[in-house]
């Protein structure tokens, strides 16, 4: 059985986006693969971070992969930073990769733009995130397209432990969905659906109630004209809401354009806000459930040390392969 590590940062509400692009595919993955998902507390605070709204959103992640149908008798759920082997193997990778590498990064350049100062933890992000992935040797990898060349660095640098020290790391294969892997903004359909944007009515929290679902569609932007169509090209904002009408009502892109022939936009959006709200009602209550019984505790405790037995192996065998003197 392949295994798959992914994991997602609590910082900010995870969105439609999220639920659609990455933990649909986790639920459907935890029934063919070995899967690690993980809630990336450790890169969350390469941005500065409230104590308080830190664990909060830690908690509500990690309780929202359940809630979407992650089971962790089938997966490994678990903090990244109850793993201490995540922060040391990081340590090691960033020692064998280059500055111009990270300099490289669109995401770092994306996020220090216009700033002063910028954190040396936002910089050194990608070994971190290569370290998560090769500390156990997975196989897969679900990444976004912002994320690929992240992974892209983290096969540079498991072939450069391999080739330096011998062949030991995995070097993973990313996992991109043909469809839904990039839901975008409500309000601007060239920048991805994000729960970092500063505009609430770009996305669709998955905690946001029902009215607050059906006021943000009604108010999202649609292209000029009238037909529903599928064309990215012509039409993205119409083709992004069709996306997610696709995913979340189960019809097809050819099954939807023909339901809405000659109607307009009106009741195309009233009909794809009933969807997403049925789509995530019964997760808001497992939420709700989970979160009032306090058995995501249990869960994560349970996940991490599942992983850990992977994890410390793999620090172990690297830090011999490295030449470091072993603990007694």
């Amino acid at each position: 059985m392949k295994r798959v590590l992914s994991g997602i940062q609590p910082s900010g509400q995870l969105t439609l986006g999220n639920y659609i692009g990455a933990m649909q595919n986790f639920v459907k993955l935890q029934e063919t693969h070995e899967c690690f998902f993980m809630v990336v507390d450790l890169h969350a605070i390469t941005v500065p971070q409230e104590p308080a709204a830190l664990r909060e959103q830690s908690e509500s992640v990690a309780a929202l992969f359940i809630a979407a149908g992650i089971d962790p008798a089938k997966a490994s759920v678990f903090m990244q930073s109850h793993v201490p082997a995540h922060a040391e193997l990081g340590w090691l990778f960033t020692t064998l990769a280059y500055m111009g590498e990270l300099e490289r990064m669109t995401q770092f350049k994306d996020k220090s733009s216009g700033k002063d100062s910028v954190g040396a933890g936002l910089f050194v992000y990608p070994t971190l995130m290569a370290a998560d992935i090769l500390l156990y040797n997975a196989d897969l990898v679900p990444v976004g397209d912002d994320q690929k060349q992240h992974l892209e660095l983290t096969r540079d640098l498991g072939h450069r432990f391999n080739a330096r020290f011998g062949d030991y790391f995995t070097i993973p294969e990313p996992y991109i969905p043909k469809v839904g892997a990039r839901i975008m903004s409500l309000d601007d359909a060239s920048k991805k659906m994000s729960k970092s944007n500063p505009n609430p009515a770009s996305y669709i929290a998955l905690l946001d109630p029902p009215d607050v679902i059906r006021k943000k569609l009604s108010r999202a932007t649609t292209d000029s004209g009238r037909d529903v169509i599928y064309n990215p090209a012509e039409k993205p904002e119409v083709s992004n809401l069709m996306s997610i009408y696709s995913h979340c009502s189960g019809l097809s892109l050819d099954e939807i354009q023909a339901k809405y022939e000659g109607q307009g936009y009106g009741a195309f959006k009233k009909d794809l806000a009933e969807h997403v709200v049925a789509t995530l009602e019964p997760l808001q209550q497992r939420y709700r459930e989970i979160r009032e019984s306090g058995e995501i505790h249990a869960i994560l405790k349970q996940g991490a040390e599942r992983v850990a037995e992977v994890a410390n192996k793999t620090v172990r065998d690297a830090k011999e392969k490295m030449g470091f003197l072993p603990a007694q």
